[in-house]
């Protein structure tokens, strides 16, 4: 009978066979155990060698299983063997399914198989064992223990560090997104400034562009002004030169057709001396009778003048006298009316006359002035509190007045646009002021008449003329007594009134006023009518008894018409948009109106 050692552990573990022979020595021992220990350095992160200090199996009671190899004990040792290996390859395989890297952990160390093992007839093995069996079985028992544990130490420290590593990189991969989004935000916050300082470097880029267009339209505005008034001045210098010339061969021409008429006069003369001075007798006599004829009919005229009005020779046309009475009606219609609100309210009205006195007052030469002046007043006529009669009323007597003739007759004009029944009153205060206006001339009414008076007149037809130029159509403006009016007015005047110091006077002042308006309305038909002035009213004028009196006057409507002065606008026609250009233009018509009343002072030329 043979003694065989069996372990108590599967036969194949991982491609490891375990085929122990019972003829084992201590040295294949040892090579058995450097084997065990290459193969468990394979799955360990940290492998170590087996010492001799190490060399231990561990004290498992179970390490090798010794049975009698009895003849009839075979198969019943073989069966149980069997039953064993079975069970120990299930507890194996169990062992390894639960393990996560090391599937030999439990390999010889498993609990359940030491208990299995513990049962087992150790006392008869151990009898028949020698002394280097035992401890070969003590050896292998450390040395698994020993293999056990290092391996748990390792299996520990190495799922701490993993743990760690995964700590340390989280930590660092929130550390990093914390860091990445500080970064887009900095960046955004970089990337809004440099916008903000691109937007505000381009507005002062754009803002220094538009002064440097604005500063070089305002130069080519001013050089274009600049070669247009020299033009201007050189085409009126021209028209002067060319002027001069063609009188003065028109001199020459008179003054060789004179001494042609002269020397053909004196032959004929000599020729027909008694004839001649037959028919100069007969010539005589009949331009006598002409003469007293016509003195008749001037004295039957006058006398039917002087019936009609009064005892007053009137020189005006019927549709004009018609149109004088009309007005004047509708004015004492108004004033009674208002006079009998007033009788008959409580109400005092006088502070909207003030207001209304107060802003036509102020008007002045500017385009805001005259749209806030006629606004107020525009304003006043429709406050609830005061009836447009008394409105309408104390605007016509005051703006009549106006000074600045050119604003006065915008806020005229606007201010009738809004209320047109108000036309007709200020129209009937123009005839009541300078009867002119109409036109209307009484003969011998100027006699008792001073400088004063005669200022009045050319102020008011001044401003008469002013409105009637103001050829203003559609929209919220326009002028119901414009250019038309003025035409007409011209026409009348011509016709119907004689030439004397008050007529010149007023055709004067209308023509420095509305004549530019005149001519750019109607174009030849008003140099037809300079020329009627130039060859009928001036030679009427100087042909007058009181002639060398009237040389100032006579003069300024020669120079008006001889300059051509219809063809520039006058100052002041055009509304400044600015103080400073309305400061100046004040200046210029306060000079032009110096200039006329103490340089052409005419009113005083009889006094």
């Amino acid at each position: 009978m043979g003694i065989v050692l069996e372990p108590p552990c599967p036969r194949s573990v991982d491609g490891i066979s375990i085929d122990p022979e019972p003829n084992w020595n201590f040295n294949s021992l040892l090579s058995e155990i450097e084997s065990v220990e290459k193969k468990l350095n394979v799955f360990s992160k940290f492998p170590q060698p087996l010492t001799h200090t190490t060399l231990r199996m561990g004290r498992r009671s179970g390490g090798f299983v010794m049975r009698v190899s009895e003849d009839e004990m075979e198969s019943d040792v073989d069966e149980e063997s069997d039953e064993e290996e079975e069970e120990e390859e299930k507890h194996h395989n169990q062992i390894c399914t639960k393990g996560n890297r090391f599937a030999c952990d439990e390999l010889y160390l498993s609990d359940d198989s030491d208990d299995e093992y513990d049962c087992e007839p150790e006392s008869f093995l151990l009898s028949k064992m020698g002394l280097a069996e035992s401890a070969l079985y003590e050896v292998i028992n450390d040395h698994q223990t020993e293999v056990k544990e290092d391996i748990r130490s390792q299996v520990s420290v190495v799922e701490t560090e993993i743990l760690q590593e995964i700590e340390t990189s989280l930590s660092a991969i929130a550390r990093v997104e914390k860091y990445s989004e500080t970064r887009k935000e900095v960046e955004r916050k970089l990337d809004l400034q440099y916008q903000r300082k691109v937007a505000e470097a381009l507005d002062t880029h754009l803002t220094a562009i538009q002064r440097e267009h604005e500063i070089k339209s305002q130069i080519e505005e001013r050089k274009i002004r600049s070669e247009e008034a020299q033009e201007e001045a050189r085409r009126r210098e021209r028209a002067h030169q060319e002027e001069k010339t063609r009188q003065e061969k028109a001199r020459a021409e008179a003054e060789m057709q004179a001494k042609l008429r002269a020397e053909e006069a004196k032959k004929e003369a000599e020729r027909k001396a008694a004839a001649a001075e037959k028919e100069v007798t007969d010539r005589k006599a009949a331009e006598q009778k002409i003469a007293e004829e016509k003195t008749e009919r001037e004295r039957s005229s006058a006398a039917s003048n002087a019936q009609a009005g009064g005892g007053k020779s009137i020189q005006a046309a019927e549709s004009a006298l018609a149109l004088e009475k009309h007005r004047l009606k509708k004015l004492e219609e108004l004033e009674e009316m208002n006079q009998s609100l007033k009788s008959r309210s409580n109400e005092d009205f006088s502070s909207f006359e003030k207001q209304i006195a107060r802003a036509i007052k102020q008007i002045r030469g500017t385009k805001d002035n005259v749209s806030k002046k006629s606004n107020e007043i525009v304003k006043i006529f429709r406050d609830p509190r005061c009836p447009v009669s008394i409105s309408t009323a104390t605007f016509a007597k005051k703006i009549v007045s106006a000074k600045d003739h050119f604003a006065g007759s915008y806020v005229i004009v606007y201010v009738t646009s809004q209320f047109p029944q108000a036309m007709d009153i200020v129209l009937a205060e123009f005839h009541k002021a300078c009867n002119y206006t109409v036109p209307k001339h009484i003969v011998n009414s100027q006699s008792a008449w001073d400088s004063d008076a005669y200022e009045q007149l050319d102020s008011t037809m001044r401003l008469y003329g002013a409105l009637v130029q103001n050829d203003i159509r559609g929209g919220n403006v326009t002028n119901i007594h414009g250019i038309e009016q003025g035409w007409a007015w011209l026409a009348r005047f011509l016709n119907k009134t004689s030439a004397n110091r008050a007529t010149a006077t007023a055709l004067n002042a209308f023509l420095q006023m509305a004549g530019f308006g005149l001519h750019q309305r109607y174009k030849t038909q008003f140099l037809k009518v300079v020329n009627i002035v130039r060859e009928h009213f001036l030679p009427r004028l100087r042909a007058r008894k009181d002639a060398s009196n009237l040389q100032t006057i006579i003069t300024d409507i020669t120079a008006y018409l001889d300059d051509q002065m219809y063809l520039k606008e006058p100052v002041g026609r055009t509304m400044q948009t600015n103080t400073l250009s309305a400061e100046i233009t004040a200046e210029e018509v306060n000079q032009s109106n110096n200039q006329r009343y103490q340089g052409n002072n005419y009113y005083r030329d009889y006094y």
